[in-house]
Order: C-alpha cells, then sequence, then structure tokens
C-alpha cells in the first residue's frame, strides 16, 4: 500500500546563529523531532545560509556520506585529506551546477567558508548514512550541466558501479540522488520499484509531484509508490531521492 506524506517548508526546524541561518529537514544539532529522524538512509537535508566572510571552521566526521549542492554564491572547502590546499587536485572551491560528494569513513576533518565579502552563499548539506562503515575517506566533485537538468532528472549520485553513473559522484550507500529543473509544460516521470523509499526535496519554485502541489523548501516523502511524477513546474529545482527502506 502506498504511503505518502507532505513535509510543508514552516514545519522544518530552523536555526539563526547570526553567520547562519538554516532549515532542517530532519533533527539536527539543537532542533530534535523523534517524528524527524531520517528517511531510509537519508539522515540530513539543512538548508544553509552563510554570511560573507565566515563559514565552518575546522570539525570532525565519520561514517557518512556527505553531499554539497550550492544554489548561489561559492563555498570553500579544506580538508585532511588535502583538497583545498595549494596545489592539491581538487580546488575544493564549490559553486552551483556543482556536486560534492565527501566520504567521511574512518574520520576527516574539514572547514567550509565562504570568502566573498559582499555575497551569500546558499547551499544544501545532505548527509546520507553509508552501507560500508570504516571505509577509506574520500572526496569528489562533479559539475551537472543546465542542460543535463533541464525538462527532467539527471543522475548526481550513486552507489560504485553503476555504469549509469559515469556522471554523477559515487557514494557507499543503497542510494540514488537526481536533480532536475523544471518550467511549464516539462515534466518526467521516474519509475520505482515497489520495495524503495523515495523522498522529494523542492529546492525552488514551484512543482507538482504526483498531484501534489510542492512550493520552495517542502519535501515529499513517499513508500510503495511506483512511479514520481513530476509536471507544472514554476521555474524549480528539484532533488529526488531513491532509498533503500
Amino acid at each position: 500500500m502506498s504511503q505518502t506524506q507532505l513535509i510543508r517548508s514552516c514545519d522544518r526546524g530552523y536555526a539563526d546563529h547570526g553567520w547562519l541561518k538554516s532549515f532542517h529537514s530532519f533533527s539536527f544539532a539543537d532542533y530534535y523531532d523523534p517524528a524527524r529522524m531520517g528517511f531510509g538512509a537519508l539522515r540530513v537535508i539543512n538548508e544553509d545560509r552563510i554570511a560573507p566572510g565566515t563559514g565552518f571552521g575546522t570539525h570532525g566526521h565519520r561514517d557518512m556520506e556527505i553531499i554539497s549542492y550550492v544554489l548561489d554564491g561559492e563555498l570553500a572547502h579544506r580538508d585532511s585529506m588535502g583538497n583545498g590546499e595549494s596545489g592539491a587536485a581538487n580546488a575544493g572551491v564549490i559553486r552551483p551546477g556543482d556536486v560534492q560528494r565527501m566520504s567521511a569513513g574512518t574520520g576527516v576533518l574539514h572547514s567550509e567558508f565562504n570568502h566573498a565579502k559582499d555575497r551569500a552563499t546558499h547551499f544544501l548539506q545532505i548527509w546520507i548514512q553509508p552501507n560500508q562503515r570504516g571505509v577509506a575517506p574520500g572526496y569528489e566533485q562533479k559539475h551537472i550541466e543546465a542542460q543535463r537538468k533541464r525538462g527532467r532528472l539527471a543522475l548526481i549520485a550513486a552507489p560504485a558501479g553503476e555504469a549509469s553513473a559515469a556522471d554523477a559522484v559515487m557514494i557507499h550507500a543503497n542510494a540514488r540522488v537526481y536533480a532536475g529543473l523544471f518550467d511549464g509544460d516539462e515534466q518526467e516521470t521516474l519509475a520505482l520499484p515497489l520495495d524503495r523509499l523515495a523522498y522529494v526535496h523542492l529546492v525552488r519554485g514551484a512543482l507538482s509531484v504526483n498531484g501534489q502541489r510542492l512550493a520552495a523548501g517542502d519535501a515529499l516523502q513517499l513508500q510503495g509508490a511506483d512511479a514520481l511524477l513530476l509536471s507544472a513546474g514554476e521555474n524549480a529545482e528539484v532533488l529526488v531521492f531513491d532509498l533503500a527502506p
């Protein structure tokens, strides 16, 4: 039996730290709701706005797949793997259209800063629980062109070994993440096995998902649905998560 739950943007947790304003889709830090501890392997979606010249100082993570998705501005990343250091293979600066994956694994230290003097950085911080613990820490960054997302869902993160994930970052999790841009008559159908979970997070704009109208910040979580139909977008940008139960 199919089950669907709508979570409105206004029902998310919210924290204002001055330099950081953050909406929490699931329990995080001082925001705790026992009914919102995650969905499948999806544990965190934080919509963050970092004030100019500020950021997250060096801190640690372990055994988590962390995805950053920048909407506006730039995010400078440095970590204990050497990413973001002068001359490193990965500059660690994330811009709109980029997808960054950090596998925390056995443990990693990192920092994230907005070095702009007059522009906030607006981004999504996503945590997905891994299906393997104790992996070696890893980093990957790819740019997803807007045309790949225009009127359809582009795969942006997928498990290792999937041929279809050539243009997606690899995650140590039984999950797939898609991004799409929809406006006007553009629509897309994503088939889902009945034993999977689906979570739809509308980043901005407005969009209908299986007939349910979503506004920016809204989410729809589904269990037992055989497909998602995304339609009637109004300058919509959306993320879709295909998850193991």
